[in-house]
C-alpha cells in the first residue's frame, strides 16, 4: 500500500536499488544509497533502480512509501537504513544517535517490500 504525497526527480551519484532508503548526495538535488543509521536519512527510491552514477529517476520524499525490509519488522516499528539501505528497525545505542527515516505500516521479514510512513526524525541514544 502505498500513498505517495511528494515524489521528487533526482540524480544519483551510485547505483541504488529499488525500494532502498536514500541520503543526500555531494550535490543539490543528488541522492546516495543510505548505510547506517547514522545517515542523513531523506528518501526511498521509488520502483525502478539508479543503475549507474548520472542516472535520473523519482525518491519519494513525503507520504506512505513502499521499501524493503532488511528485517523483521512489526507495524508500527521506527525504521533506520542497514548497510544495503533496507528498512531495519531502529534501536538506540549509547551514546550514538540513530536517524529514523519512518514507521512501518506494515509486518514483514527482510526482502519484503513493505510500506512505511515517512518521518524523518532523530533517536537519541
Amino acid at each position: 500500500m502505498r500513498n505517495q504525497l511528494l515524489t521528487k526527480v533526482a540524480t544519483c551519484e551510485s547505483a541504488i536499488p529499488p525500494y532502498r532508503i536514500c541520503k543526500p548526495g555531494a550535490s543539490d538535488g543528488a541522492v546516495l544509497l543510505a548505510s547506517a543509521g547514522t545517515d542523513k536519512l531523506m528518501a526511498v527510491n521509488d520502483r525502478i533502480a539508479f543503475a549507474v552514477a548520472g542516472d535520473r529517476g523519482d525518491v519519494v520524499r513525503l507520504g506512505i512509501a513502499e521499501v524493503e525490509y532488511g528485517a523483521t519488522v512489526a507495524a508500527g516499528d521506527a525504521l533506520t537504513a542497514d548497510a544495503s539501505g533496507r528498512a531495519v528497525v531502529a534501536a538506540p545505542a549509547a551514546g550514538a544517535n540513530v536517524r529514523i527515516i519512518g514507521f512501518a505500516e506494515v509486518a514483514g521479514v527482510v526482502g519484503d517490500i513493505g510500506s512505511m510512513m515517512l518521518r524523518p526524525s532523530l533517536m537519541q541514544g
